[in-house]
């Protein structure tokens, strides 16, 4: 072979290959994880995922979906979706009644208890026979209402609810919201206030669902908190920051450290992811952040 050939040869072809790198875009970590195959799950985490964030799909192909990824629970279901989870073998980690479950009318507003009350109580039992126990509530919105009087409306309502709660083994979970983005004058908007509520109901079947997504925009401090009110928190849903979307690079938490405190809390729970998907293929999106979250 011409020496000259064979050097000029190499040469371009060191100069096609650097060309290559220089135009291709840099893929992050979670990116690669995103893409490697037969992936197993590490088992220190339960995951879930939000239903209303995959409303594309049909229950049905979520249920597959989950299933293919590795994991077998869905948040926020009402009764009349159970059969299809039941159908799949997948478990619904967080459950709605068969009301509206309107998070402004919440249970801060005395003018809310009567039908709230009684909506709680015919789901309960239904849970129970279908195996479920985590049962979703929400404050209200303050509607010039002091948090003080609010957090006294909400003890008095959930005390009605928590000894058919007990009976069956199902914990009433009140959601964190921020309340300066998405949901404006939501009471129950720092975990400081939910945790005074729990502590003054004082039993194992009313907790909070520790939204991160929402607390990193109201209070932040998100690792801090969980390791001191872990035992108030019965569930997590995660979220990017700004934005509500993946849970990559693109954001400002970082969830492996998050997952990370919260495993070492102990916690037995779900973790369902609730972002909303940028990418033209949703699963994709999906199958990234279960990953991420997989410590």
């Amino acid at each position: 072979m011409n020496s000259k050939q064979s050097r000029r040869s190499l040469l371009k072809n060191i100069a096609l290959a650097t060309s290559a790198a220089v135009a291709a875009p840099a893929i992050s970590f979670a990116e690669k994880i995103s893409f490697e195959k037969n992936h197993k799950l590490k088992g220190n985490i339960n995951h879930s995922v939000c239903r209303w964030t995959f409303n594309d799909l049909s229950l049905e192909d979520l249920c597959t979906t989950v299933k293919e990824i590795g994991f077998s629970a869905i948040d926020l279901l009402a009764p009349k979706d159970w059969p299809v989870l039941k159908k799949h073998g997948v478990y619904c980690s967080m459950c709605y009644t068969n009301g509206k479950n309107d998070l402004y009318k919440g249970l801060n507003d005395p003018a809310n208890h009567e039908h709230l009350i009684s909506e709680y109580l015919e789901v309960i039992p239904l849970m129970k026979k279908a195996g479920y126990k985590n049962l979703i509530c929400f404050s209200g919105a303050r509607n010039g209402m002091d948090d003080e009087t609010g957090m006294k409306n909400c003890e008095i309502a959930i005390k009605k609810i928590l000894p058919l709660a007990e009976k069956n083994n199902v914990v009433l979970i009140m959601e964190l919201l921020n309340s300066k983005i998405d949901h404006k004058d939501y009471m129950c908007d720092h975990s400081a206030w939910g945790v005074q509520l729990c502590k003054n109901i004082n039993s194992e079947n009313f907790k909070l669902l520790y939204d991160i997504y929402h607390m990193q925009i109201d209070e932040g401090d998100v690792i801090r908190t969980i390791r001191d009110n872990h035992q108030y928190f019965a569930h997590y849903h995660t979220g990017g920051v700004p934005g509500r979307h993946e849970i990559n690079e693109t954001q400002e938490l970082y969830y492996p450290a998050i997952m990370k405190a919260i495993v070492d809390t102990g916690f037995k729970g779900y973790v369902a992811q609730e972002f909303m998907p940028t990418r033209k293929n949703k699963v994709d999106s999906l199958k990234e952040a279960i990953k991420i979250c997989d410590v």
